[in-house]
């Protein structure tokens, strides 16, 4: 019951977490009811005003439909469950792929509770724990055939990419991963340690198998553009969160560190360098320390060449029989229920979670006494925004990539209260300010003639602007365009 031990741990660390107050899972579902509402997918932008009429596509579409469902079923305890679920079958995955490269039951279960406790910021509702799991899915299949020569396993592959592209543009990395599997039998012709049986001939076939099943998407070849414009665009890793390198203040991110550490120790202690694990290791570093939300890419691999380096003794080997999958499905299943009921987890818990980190009883209070837009918002705020108040497009919100570097740029100096904040053409045309209550700007607009504060909590505060203020030709233009946003809804 090893096995269950370890999913039944990764679970309920999930739910003590219960992270469910995210920014942008809100427009993700927006897009989702868009997509059922019209049974289309769109290709321009349907919910901001700066968004109308430039090009979008919803590439995501199928976490969004699957969030959007979970919501629909269950409210907010739906992302708690995609977010367990999610967890437990890549811990289960993670299992599988570090057995097949380590008999010692132990050492995998540590390792494994290891990179899942240093993945623990991800565990939120959003499409790259698919990506994640999907990840993994890969490199079990690509070593195990690299160890044994076998390809059928192979020919999973292209199916594999044809789900992920529909649901995470981070496919992108998989297609990495696989293009060094395919360089491999070529480069170990002059690298010292060999260690791939597969042909160069197979990995290419595999490797077109694989791009056509990515084709197989609401975009076809233009989801490829689409990952090209999110890697390039330079403003968005300065700016957001969570596309930054990691700050080091946190305990997990020195648990990233210690465990990538011990990664590249075990390989150089092997003495031996594979070209796979070698050059995916060198891969890991430029792209988890370049961003925060990527460090799942390192961090997994660290663990996978820790359990091919780590001794062990081929009597530590006990295999879980599959007979007894059902029974460890049931007592996992059986261990979440009860954590969820000893943590009190329900809709209402969340819904206060929820307060606690986004502008819920602001929202309210905007709807409520019916105050007239445009809105004038934190980028933080707007996919909550996109859900939440549909006749009232926000000024900004979280898909970066829609917004470009210049709007991105111009609404972090105009909420930094930094000089000539006041010209922000999208401020000017406000009839609404929903404001966190901590930044510049608001303590700006408390002084400000033209704004009136009518609401303000521990979280958000709501300025109206003065009818005598509106400038008029700032008024008739956004009006115009919120006449658009409303036919295309």
């Amino acid at each position: 019951m090893v096995l269950a031990v370890l999913l039944i741990a990764a679970g309920i660390l999930c739910l003590h977490m219960a992270v469910v107050a995210d920014p942008d899972v809100w427009w993700h579902m927006r897009a989702g009811q868009w997509i059922l509402s019209h049974h289309a997918f769109p290709h321009t932008d349907p919910f901001s005003i700066h968004g109308m009429g430039k090009p979008w596509q919803a590439y995501s579409w199928l976490f969004d439909l699957t969030v959007l469902k979970a919501f629909e079923h269950w409210g907010l305890m739906g992302f708690l469950i995609y977010n367990t679920a999610l967890v437990v079958a890549i811990t289960a995955a993670l299992y599988h792929t570090l057995r097949r490269l380590q008999p010692d039951s132990t050492k995998v279960v540590l390792l494994a509770f290891l990179a899942m406790a240093g993945l623990t910021r991800l565990f939120t509702p959003r499409p790259w724990l698919p990506s994640i799991l999907f990840f993994i899915v890969e490199l079990d299949i690509l070593l195990h055939a690299r160890k044994t020569g076998k390809t059928r396993e192979l020919l999973w592959l292209p199916l594999l990419f044809a789900l992920w592209a529909n649901v995470h543009i981070q496919f992108i990395d998989g297609l990495v991963v696989l293009c060094v599997a395919v360089a491999e039998p070529l480069l170990e012709r002059w690298w010292i340690f060999r260690q791939t049986k597969l042909r160069s001939g197979t990995m290419w076939a595999v490797l077109g198998g694989c791009l056509v099943g990515t084709l197989l998407n609401p975009y076809g070849w233009r989801i490829y553009q689409i990952a090209y414009q999110l890697a390039s665009q330079r403003g968005v890793l300065s700016k957001v969160a969570e596309m930054a390198a990691l700050p080091f203040r946190g305990y997990d991110d020195f648990l990233f560190l210690f465990t990538v550490l011990a990664g590249v120790g075990a390989l150089a202690w092997s003495r031996r360098f594979p070209v796979f694990e070698t050059s995916l290791l060198a891969l890991g570093a430029i792209i988890s320390f370049r961003s925060e939300r990527d460090i799942w890419f390192l961090i997994l691999l660290a663990v996978i060449v820790m359990a091919e380096a780590l001794p062990s003794r081929p009597e530590q080997d006990i295999a879980v029989p599959t007979v007894a999958l059902p029974v460890i499905a049931v007592v996992v299943l059986a261990a979440l229920w009860l954590g969820g009921f000893v943590f009190q987890l329900n809709d209402a818990v969340l819904k206060k979670q929820v307060a606690e980190g986004l502008p819920v009883h602001a929202v309210e209070a905007i709807k409520d006494k019916g105050y007239p837009g445009p809105i004038f918002n934190d980028y933080s705020w707007g996919g909550y925004l996109i859900w939440h108040l549909r006749n009232m497009p926000p000024s900004i919100d979280g898909r970066a990539a829609l917004q470009g570097d210049e709007m991105l740029a111009r609404s972090g100096q105009t909420w930094g209260g930094q000089p000539g904040w006041d010209t922000d053409p999208d401020l000017k045309a406000a009839g609404v300010v929903l404001a966190p209550v901590h930044l510049p700007l608001t303590q700006l607009l408390r002084e400000d003639p033209q704004f009136k504060l009518v609401y303000e909590d521990k979280l958000a505060a709501v300025f109206v602007r003065q009818q005598s203020a509106q400038p008029a030709a700032a008024a008739g233009g956004a009006g115009n365009t919120l006449s658009k946003l409303a036919r295309t809804e």
